[in-house]
């Protein structure tokens, strides 16, 4: 095996682990991806392979092709989604499917998550969508990417790094980023926000989103062209 993709692995490596320590998924579930552009290649978990299992040159190396430029295992069953956002949405280097429990829960009642207060839009520029169920054609015919496709026709009008998550409905949630870790980072986020509000409308049933003045001054603090928040 070459070490012309080290870092990348290193990078897809780290993600997938964050993905445990968060909680994010259990047993082998989820996975993440890190891409590098100007190779056209990303990095990946590998099917079904422990979490404790888990290293850097197990990665496997998918060009945007879909073809294994590099790696002794399978890569990871949802690879053809990944390969679908990659070449779909224009600067994105990382993305994070899991199965955390609040996400799974609205994707299963096939809801979008409202934004009801300013730690969600914090995080995003709106609520987070929920995708059709695929259809019947599409998982025949190739289940994996008519999932990224359905992802795709879902952001039809919208700008993913404004909102840089899904749920997918009957499955889970898909999150990306400008990096891997980035990607992981808006899964927690997108668990945490699924969680406060699943308990906001039951304390709730009626409450509000968040008026849009207020939804855009949080979203635009954090991560507008003129954002205040953080360090330089």
């Amino acid at each position: 095996m070459s070490d012309g993709y080290s870092a990348l692995r290193e990078e897809a490596w780290a993600a997938n682990m964050a993905i445990s320590e968060h909680a994010l998924a259990i047993l082998t579930w989820g996975n993440a991806s890190a891409l590098d552009p100007a190779a056209g290649v990303f990095a990946i978990k590998p099917s079904g392979l422990d979490y404790g299992e888990l290293k850097p040159e197990n990665l496997v190396i998918v060009d945007l092709d879909g073809k294994v430029v590099e790696g002794r295992l399978r890569p990871s069953s949802d690879t053809k989604t990944h390969l679908v956002l990659y070449r779909g949405f224009g600067g994105i280097r990382g993305i994070c499917h899991s199965h955390s429990t609040h996400a799974v829960a609205w994707a299963q009642a096939r809801r979008p998550i409202p934004c009801l207060g300013t730690t969600h839009a914090d995080q995003t520029a709106g609520e987070i969508p929920c995708t059709d169920m695929i259809s019947i054609e599409a998982l025949e015919t190739d289940y994996e990417q008519g999932t990224g496709e359905l992802i795709l026709r879902t952001f039809e009008g919208r700008k993913p790094l404004e909102t840089p998550m899904v749920i997918v409905a009957g499955h889970g949630p898909f999150t990306w980023g400008r990096s891997a870790m980035e990607a992981v980072h808006y899964a927690v986020a997108l668990e945490e926000v699924a969680r406060m509000a699943l308990l906001t409308l039951q304390v709730n049933p009626d409450a509000e989103p968040l008026p849009q003045h207020v939804l855009r001054k949080h979203w635009e603090r954090k991560h507008g062209a003129n954002a205040y928040y953080g360090q330089a």
